[in-house]
């Protein structure tokens, strides 16, 4: 699958990374494609990555990934051009500067503001709940880290749970994009406890049933 990765930050690169391994095709949309940490990458990950404009990686995409941080999904949208029918992954919280809490919500989302933002594109709230490790490696032991997802296309839902799974999460899907008011405060918990409970950022949450 050909995938367009928005930012090239500790999410994008870890998500681009495990991705080219599972075997699909990466292109970083950036503002700057001689950054060397992003040629570090590039070099890192092989023939399978490329980068170039944010417009050029949507473009290339047949899913396009949103990891940048919120102040900037805006921007990046609009720089991406037509996104009417596409699959478009948000990675992104709407975190405040100090990271004391969320900036949106809980009478709507960042994803729902995305969705109005990319006007059409079929929005997939997911990769938003834990952290940069936890996408190289979800595994803990024989356990695998949840990732919850929220959309309002079964399809789209559908392909984005596929690349969960080439990750290595265990997937659940948590109905439809407005739920992405619940799962954003997932990610300030895990913010929280990461930052502000001592517990650093080699942790995540598991789900049991009996």
């Amino acid at each position: 699958m050909k995938i367009g990765i928005i930012g090239s930050g500790n999410v994008g690169s870890a998500l681009g990374k495990r991705w080219a391994a599972a075997g699909h095709d990466i292109k970083f949309g950036v503002r700057n494609t001689a950054k060397p940490e992003l040629v570090a990458l590039l070099q890192n990950i092989g023939a399978r990555a490329s980068a170039g404009s944010v417009a050029e990686a949507a473009s290339f995409g047949e899913v396009i990934v949103l990891t940048t941080p919120w102040n900037g999904t805006q921007t990046a949208i609009e720089s991406a051009g037509h996104l009417a029918g596409k699959i478009v992954v948000d990675c992104t919280n709407p975190l405040k500067a100090d990271l004391s809490g969320l900036s949106v919500g809980l009478d709507t989302s960042g994803a729902e503001q995305v969705a109005q933002w990319a006007k059409g594109a079929r929005v997939v709230k997911c990769f938003n709940s834990t952290g940069a490790e936890n996408m190289t490696n979800p595994k803990f032991g024989s356990d695998r880290t949840v990732m919850f997802l929220a959309g309002d296309d079964e399809a789209a839902k559908g392909m984005v749970s596929k690349l969960g799974e080439d990750l290595g999460f265990e997937m659940v899907d948590a109905g439809r994009l407005e739920i992405a008011r619940l799962l954003e405060p997932v990610a300030m918990l895990w913010v929280h406890l990461a930052f502000r409970r001592g517990f650093g950022r080699d942790f995540a949450f598991k789900l049991l049933r009996r």
